[in-house]
């Protein structure tokens, strides 16, 4: 090799090829203290690793760049897959032994047998029908509903995935939540949208967040529909959670209720304390809404900004000729208000109605108006009414079945003719008295 490498440099790499060893061996199924004894007595096959990388990267070591942690990754976990496949159950010994490959009388010494007793254990990379090996964490992730894409960009998002322990990591937490009644179908949701949950411990992290929450309030009942719309949940501390706990009964709310909160929305564990729930109960408190009832109706309303969200859509509504008792009606009775999009929920729907002749008024009394799709609600029934010549309260309007809503236009149009039907009689009796009349006189 005609160039030379900074001694720094060097035992700095040398470091990183030992530390993506180690990784990978945890990867495969060996204890932490197993794969650091590994490690330190492959010191040969470290070397070895060192001046693969050196060749890999003649071009960078010319510049003077030092490699990053990415780039010798990249470039020996590969290499570390096709020993693993290649040498299987001798894989351990090849690392001890390197570069000479061992006889079996060798393995007499105590260390070496537990070395060899441990690798027999190792899980041999699943060979794919494209050609190429997956590893051993993957394959068995796909048996629970990943495809191979799916696992491909869980790898690219989550690097750390691929060094779990089957045996110590996921198996026994997936194993954890199939108690807690998820569904098996589900867990590759959990997977893909949490994989930092599989590298907690479960009796340090997991079961001590699932007692503390259970003691707040949370239904056992509950836990399936809750880990599968928010898995997060579980990756929290118990300082964090109780952080947003102590937030939730300073602003009125009873203990009893806090535990039903975090079952219908436990994203509001995630909420920042200091920059979102306490700024957005303290705005609320302000223009005289209730902030303990706001969260307990919608809690998710205080996941959103004070100033890029909140704001806005009270002056859009003040602009619109509400008052502020106004607002915090429509709040008070519809929880959700300021949850939608000013652009394309609020102001769209605003346009129209401001355009077919009802009250401010009523809108207040009903503000459940916004939560319904204009197109496919709201204008279909107005157009109905209207063509009829029917008035209908908003309410009925809206928040009937689309069978209801027929049965009540037939019986509005039904009462509609009856009442045309008693004016023409009506008339005619008129017509008829004024020809007898007329008859009289003439005679």
């Amino acid at each position: 090799m005609n160039f030379a490498v900074d001694s720094r440099k060097l035992a700095s790499e040398k470091e990183e090829a030992k530390a993506t060893l180690i990784s990978f061996l945890k990867s495969l199924g060996l204890r932490n203290a197993e794969a650091l004894q590994t490690a330190k007595k492959s010191s040969l096959f470290i070397m070895h690793l060192v001046n693969m990388l050196q060749l890999s990267y003649r071009t960078i070591y010319l510049t003077g760049r030092e490699l990053t942690t990415i780039e010798i990754r990249s470039a020996l976990l590969p290499y570390f897959e096709d020993l693993a496949i290649k040498h299987g159950e001798g894989f351990i010994d090849f690392l001890l032994y390197f570069p000479n490959t061992p006889s079996r009388q060798e393995y007499a010494r105590e260390d070496v047998n537990k070395s060899r007793s441990t690798s027999k254990n190792i899980l041999k990379p699943t060979k794919l029908e494209s050609g190429g090996y997956l590893h051993p964490s993957l394959a068995y992730l796909l048996t629970f509903g990943l495809d191979l894409e799916q696992a491909k960009a869980l790898v690219g998002k989550f690097p750390s995935i691929v060094s779990y322990s089957i045996d110590r990591k996921l198996r026994p937490i997936i194993e954890l939540l199939l108690e807690l009644g998820i569904p098996q179908s589900d867990i590759h949701k959990i997977i893909l949208k949490r994989p930092q949950l599989f590298g907690l411990s479960l009796n340090d992290n997991l079961k001590p967040t699932i007692a503390y929450l259970e003691s707040l309030g949370v239904e056992k009942s509950y836990w399936a529909r809750i880990i599968v719309k928010f898995p997060a949940l579980l990756t929290y501390n118990e300082r964090k959670i109780k952080g947003v706990f102590d937030f939730m009964l300073g602003i009125g709310i009873p203990s009893s209720d806090i535990g039903k909160i975090l079952t219908r929305c436990p994203h509001i564990v995630s909420y920042s304390v200091e920059k979102n729930l306490r700024p957005t109960a303290a705005y609320f408190k302000s223009i005289g809404i209730d902030p303990g009832h706001l969260a307990f109706r919608s809690p998710q309303t205080f996941g959103l900004s004070v100033e890029a969200n909140i704001k806005p859509i009270t002056g859009f509504f003040l602009d619109a000729g509400f008052s502020i008792k106004d607002i915090s009606t429509m709040v008070t009775r519809f929880g959700t208000l300021y949850t939608y999009s000013l652009a394309d929920n609020l102001r769209p729907k605003w346009d129209f109605y401001s355009c077919i002749g009802r009250s401010k008024s009523e809108l207040v009394r009903f503000p459940q108006y916004f939560g319904y799709s204009l197109e496919k609600r709201i204008k279909p029934r107005h157009k109905h009414l209207e063509q009829y010549g029917i008035v209908m309260n908003l309410n009925r309007m809206l928040s009937t079945t689309e069978i209801e809503f027929g049965r009540l236009l037939e019986r509005q149009i039904t009462r509609m003719g009856l009442e045309m039907q008693g004016k023409q009689d009506s008339c005619n009796d008129m017509s008829n008295l004024e020809i007898g009349i007329n008859k009289m006189s003439i005679t």
